[in-house]
């Protein structure tokens, strides 16, 4: 079937270059297919293109399995306008969609500015290299510190503080309970002092708090550092979003999220065999080896604190400092990261990056009902993995395999998972079906937990082990719902808030998985088992249910908007007060 080439007069609203035509290049690689693609030939280092060269004509967005598989018309040349056609391209439009003038970008909007692919794709991977792997290199600290009492249990941190597995999932829970509460207020400041700011601060803090954990005494003061770690690696995790939605367009921003949760499975995978060397300490000026480990991360992640000090920077025109005084970019640079986000979704110019969020905002933004199915999934997707994956060490002790062979073998499924995370993340974007993806995943759940449940107990051991590995190796759904969430907010503090709030979602999903395997089911968990296949098919309707209601919500917009004049859609866009993602003109991706 023929694809519907959309000139750039066609573009109706912002929304539509936010839900449809910012959308547009998720299909697209290192190669673009386009209706006509228009090329401007220039000498390699000369001024590229005129100010108001024509733009490239969009597709709209396949959103079927086959664009998975299809295959390229024309090679992207690096001469060709990379500008997309987006609602600036239309005056009446225009004048709807005009950045906020405390945008902090302001000075370097140009709807009538152009450039070529020679230009951005390079640019991109630039800050690929500043920001994602920043991002990267920063996770990795956090989930090193949050996680490393996993590997502290295979030392006998339990039995040398007298604490019992109760005790461990009280640990755990109140860890998560602070890491919840701390979630929304850490964002709100972020916002307002900027994350370039915050972030450092909150990694110098609890690398002190988790280095302070060699001098544990016994359950009061294992209680008192989980509290005061979660308090402060809460909203770490949305601000780091926040920060890169700066940086990226709407289409580009789940990959990069991707990348970002896999330095969250590499650090499960570099962990044990830190672990495995830390360890080994034990006896070490008479001190277990769990103290060690937890001293010494503590200190690699005040090193990696101190370097984002001077590593971040507030935004893509700010990069200048006593320390980096030429900054980042040249000035067309500048414009090209601007006009390019800008052209994607206007919405991120609607407010400053240090502007805070008014109690009415967020009201506003918590009431978005339209979000909160993505936030129900965020209660449960992951439960199913959750026990397995936290008593996976525990577990291969308790199959006969002693502490380090534990550590190593917990390597294989966090390598395989990584790699399904990427590989799903980008299929999930290249065909435009988060849900059905999703879906995808709540199936390669149910047969493991099914197992699981009914396996005797005599099985051999190598056989359980396969088996949770293949559980533990399924590909997460994670950086495809933020992306997913930030992409169906459309204002800057819904995007704020709905990040935190997604989040605080994920964390009460891991204090419900850290409390489904209890003492008195030992040591096959069959009672948890069950409840997590009953989970499991709760979440088969749960995304079922998501991608019916988003496609309601869309073709109910459609007839709205269809049954408008063109002069009655002129009014609309002169008159509405609507916001956000209650434009009538707005289109949830699904």
């Amino acid at each position: 079937m023929e694809k519907e080439k959309i000139p750039p007069t066609a573009v109706t609203t912002s929304a539509e270059y936010g839900g449809f035509a910012s959308n547009t290049d998720s299909n697209r690689g290192s190669d673009y297919e386009a209706g006509e693609v228009i090329s401007h030939h220039h000498p390699r280092g000369q001024a590229p293109v005129e100010p108001l060269a024509p733009l490239v004509a969009a597709e709209r967005l396949e959103t079927n399995i086959g664009s998975l598989f299809r295959r390229s018309k024309t090679k992207l040349n690096p001469d060709d306008i990379a500008t997309q056609p987006s609602v600036y391209d239309d005056p009446e439009l225009a004048k709807h969609f005009q950045p906020t003038e405390k945008y902090e970008n302001l000075h370097r909007f140009d709807p009538s500015f152009r450039w070529t692919w020679g230009e951005e794709l390079p640019l991109l991977r630039r800050i690929d290299w500043k920001v994602t792997a920043w991002s990267c290199i920063a996770f990795f600290a956090l989930d090193l510190d949050r996680s490393n009492i996993s590997q502290a249990n295979t030392d006998n941190f339990l039995e040398d503080l007298g604490l019992d597995t109760n005790d461990y999932n009280l640990g755990q829970t109140l860890f998560r309970v602070s890491f919840l509460l701390a979630e929304l207020p850490s964002q709100l400041v972020s916002k307002k002092i900027g994350p370039d700011r915050w972030i450092p601060i909150q990694m110098i803090l609890w690398s002190f708090v988790s280095a302070s954990q060699f001098w544990l005494k016994g359950r009061s003061s294992f209680l008192a550092t989980r509290v005061l770690i979660g308090l402060l690696q809460g909203g770490f995790i949305p601000d780091v979003v926040l920060y890169m939605s700066y940086f990226f367009k709407g289409t580009e921003l789940p990959f990069r999220l991707a990348l970002f949760w896999m330095a969250n499975r590499l650090t499960d995978v570099i962990a044990p065999l830190l672990a495995y060397g830390l360890l080994r300490l034990r006896g070490y000026h008479g001190y277990e080896g769990w103290r060690w480990l937890f001293l010494i991360e503590g200190l690699l992640t005040l090193v990696i604190g101190i370097w984002s000090v001077f590593q971040m920077v507030p935004s893509p025109t700010q990069t200048k400092a006593p320390w980096r005084k030429n900054g980042w970019f040249t000035e067309r640079e500048e414009k090209i990261m601007v006009n390019r986000i800008l052209r994607d979704d206007p919405s991120k110019a609607d407010m400053h990056n240090r502007q805070a969020i008014t109690p009415k905002l967020l009201w506003e933004s918590l009431r978005d009902f339209d979000l909160w199915p993505i936030y129900i999934l965020g209660l449960t997707f992951g439960v199913p993995a959750g026990p397995p994956d936290q008593y996976l060490t525990l577990t291969l002790r308790q199959l006969g395999f002693d502490t380090f062979n534990s550590n190593l073998l917990s390597i294989p499924c966090q390598v395989a998972t990584t790699i399904n995370m990427l590989i799903f993340t980008f299929i999930a974007e290249r065909i435009n079906q988060r849900a059905l993806s999703g879906l995808f995943v709540q199936f390669w759940f149910l047969p493991c937990v099914v197992a699981l449940a009914v396996l005797p107990s005599e099985v051999n051991r190598w056989a359980s082990y396969a088996l949770v590995t293949v559980l533990l190796s399924y590909p997460t759904p994670h950086p495809m719902q933020v992306g997913w969430c930030s992409r169906n907010s459309n204002t800057v503090r819904t995007r704020t808030v709905s990040a935190a709030l997604y989040n605080m979602a994920v964390q009460i999903s891991s204090i419900i998985s850290a409390n489904i395997y209890r003492k008195d089911d030992r040591p096959e968990y069959r009672r948890g088992n069950r409840v997590l296949i009953g989970i499991t098919c709760l979440n088969i309707v749960l995304y079922v249910s998501t991608k019916s209601y988003y496609t309601w919500r869309n073709k109910a917009r459609d007839k709205k908007w269809d049954a408008l004049s063109t002069e009655g859609k002129q009014e609309y866009m002169d008159t509405t007060t609507d916001k956000g993602s209650k434009r009538l003109d707005f289109r949830f991706v699904s």
